[in-house]
């Protein structure tokens, strides 16, 4: 805005007006103020000269206007202020004045809006302010944190020029070397660089937190872009959480009302920062991320009304570890009026998110060899059931706890996730000594879900004395009961029936159909490798017969010439010779010859039948019994 105006009293004039007196008494003290310029309402008494020398956009104004004498000119939305302006000003003057990281933001887009580049002079403030920048600034992060956070005052010129920009990717290069000085040093000394990683850590996380919620956003994601660690993003993300949100929605527990927001921060911004924190999560299913700090979130997240994209998001990240969750943490108080004083809904879709990982497990090809980490196995669904089951005790006695809601909460959990139902027994029990309004009907709704076949002797005993229950549920419990009983007696193993059913060969109601089938695969695995056993030692009988075989041979052969030789020697001495006792002699050594033979025959058959040999019949050898076991087996 330019104005005709070319004269200006003294008595008009502001603080600000005197200080461009002190101009004109140190650089031109016999020429007076020739123009007044308006920053903000407030007035500054300068001279043309060295204004048009360096300023572009006042030349311009001075040029366009209708009055060659003009004197008054005004700037709108000056980046900075009259504070910025002044500083500008001083450098026209050529007055000396340091740049630090405060101003260098205001006076690099002032310098944009004044034009004063290059083309006017050398050196002028748009150069000087870019070489502090670039030299200064953007080597230090703790600057770059600095002058990042004098940029949320500034208007949109901030953008255009870059100066956000260039500090987030500051920013997130240094984080970037301290991570990798910190790794170096804990080559050199774990000790000493674990103090080290620490401490690096500690100072810059800290001082991210004083940015605001757009900025944190562009550096977390650009630390993510150059490799800054999902550890340490977590570690910031923790710590801006809690510095921003300090006494966001506090709770009664008998009376959720909720309390004023923090000071300086609106719903809607506190709103903005937990769905910007959510997204901002490492993408991969970390386990770094503590499940305090998720449910934490969730709870800030239902205050504040974010949106059920985030919440679910939350509730999906919980469920990857359900198994490790505490009671506390489930424990989520419930805003609704009139409602169950807990959550039991977000309960119930972090446990449907829970069960559909495991359905997704076993509709992949999943041996005992191949179960993926961090994928919930049978045990930490055996662990789920057992925290679903106090989970319910806890919640039962609240007496405005919809039975549709109790029942589904029961119902959703398949049987294989309970070994026993005592701990469902006493849920229901709780429940129904809390509500004796239930209906008959309704009573047997909810005991139908008890298996009396799981329930352990002390259990049974106080489901049979129990009054609260129904007739045909006592009459369920007594009969299990009774067969109990019957099995110990009669000599039985294990703990009545429920032994029986868990540890038989069949596969158990305790068991799921992905781990039968890996308990399958195992059994075949391992007798396949007793398979292979029994043929090298097959082969190694097979070589003891055939030696034993040869050594029988050499003996036998042996013997007879022996006892030949020993014949003919005798019948040449003739001691008791004669002609008849020649002959008796001759068929004497026939018959030992034929006994010799048959024992021997006799005795190769009983070691061949040892060692599964066939006997000969026909021409052909029997196929030995063991063959056909491990061609049974070659074919599982």
């Amino acid at each position: 805005m330019v104005s005709d105006n070319s004269s200006v009293t003294s008595s008009n004039r502001s603080p600000s007006s005197k200080f461009g007196n002190s101009f004109t008494t140190r650089i031109f003290s016999d020429v007076a103020g020739d123009i007044t310029i308006s920053v903000d309402g407030e007035s500054f008494l300068l001279h043309k000269f060295p204004l048009v020398s360096r300023s572009g956009k006042i030349r311009k104004m001075i040029a366009d206007g209708k009055d060659s004498n003009i004197s008054k000119l005004e700037l709108l939305d000056l980046p900075g202020g009259p504070q910025t302006f002044e500083l500008a000003m001083k450098f026209c003057y050529g007055m000396n004045f340091e740049i630090t990281t405060t101003n260098v933001a205001p006076l690099r887009c002032a310098a944009e809006y004044l034009e004063m580049t290059e083309d006017y002079r050398e050196e002028n403030l748009m150069a000087r302010t870019e070489i502090y920048l670039n030299e200064v600034v953007v080597l230090s992060l703790e600057k770059s944190v600095e002058v990042l956070s004098t940029c949320e005052t500034l208007p949109p010129i901030a953008e255009e020029v870059g100066i956000p920009n260039r500090c987030v990717e500051a920013i997130a290069m240094n984080a970037c070397k301290e991570q990798l000085v910190s790794g170096l040093s804990r080559l050199d000394c774990a000790s000493e660089a674990t103090e080290l990683k620490s401490g690096c850590l500690e100072w810059w996380i800290e001082d991210l937190s004083v940015l605001r919620i757009d900025y944190y956003q562009k550096v977390i994601c650009a630390m993510g872009r150059v490799g800054v660690r999902p550890d340490s993003i977590v570690e910031s993300l923790m710590h801006y959480a809690q510095a921003s949100l300090k006494g966001v929605g506090k709770y009664q527990s008998w009376n959720p009302v909720r309390m004023k927001p923090s000071p300086g921060i609106g719903e809607n911004d506190q709103k903005t920062i937990v769905e910007t924190l959510v997204n901002l999560l490492p993408a991969e299913k970390s386990s770094s991320i503590p499940l305090s700090f998720l449910f934490g979130m969730l709870r800030m997240g239902i205050m504040v009304e974010a949106t059920m994209a985030c919440r679910l998001e939350l509730e999906r990240r919980i469920a990857f570890r359900l198994e490790m969750v505490s009671l506390d943490d489930l424990l989520i108080p419930s805003l609704l009026t009139g409602d169950s004083l807990f959550d039991v809904d977000t309960v119930h879709r972090i446990l449907v998110n829970f069960l559909q990982l495991i359905e997704d497990e076993e509709s992949e090809d999943c041996g005992y060899e191949s179960e993926g980490l961090g994928s919930p196995s049978h045990g930490s669904l055996l662990k789920v059931g057992r925290l679903i089951d106090t989970y319910l005790a806890e919640i039962a006695p609240d007496p405005y706890l919809s039975l549709q809601k109790f029942v589904a909460m029961i119902e959703i959990l398949p049987d294989y996730a309970r070994v026993i139902d005592d701990g469902l027994y006493r849920a229901i029990d709780i429940y129904l000594k809390a509500h004796p309004m239930l209906s008959d009907q309704e009573c047997k709704k909810l005991c139908k879900f008890i298996d009396c076949q799981k329930l352990s002797q002390e259990a049974g005993n106080h489901a049979a004395q129990n009054d609260r229950l129904p007739v045909q549920m006592a009459v369920r419990v007594l009969y299990f009961e009774q067969l109990r009983l019957k099995n110990a007696l009669s000599g039985n193993s294990g703990d009545g029936f429920l032994s029986q059913k868990i540890s038989s060969g069949v596969p158990s109601a305790a068991m799921s159909p992905r781990d039968n089938y890996a308990s399958l695969r195992r059994e075949n695995r391992e007798l396949k490798l007793e398979i292979s056993r029994m043929r090298v030692r097959l082969s190694e009988l097979e070589k003891e017969q055939m030696f034993m075989k040869r050594g029988m041979m050499d003996k036998s052969g042996n013997g007879k010439t022996f006892f030949t030789s020993l014949s003919k020697g005798i019948g040449r001495i003739g001691i008791f010779s004669g002609p008849a006792g020649g002959k008796r002699q001759k068929s004497s050594r026939k018959s030992r010859g034929s006994d010799g033979k048959t024992g021997r025959s006799r005795r190769k058959g009983e070691v061949k039948s040892m060692f599964g040999v066939g006997l000969e019949r026909g021409g052909g050898t029997k196929r030995p019994f063991y063959r056909d076991y491990l061609a049974i087996w070659d074919t599982v």
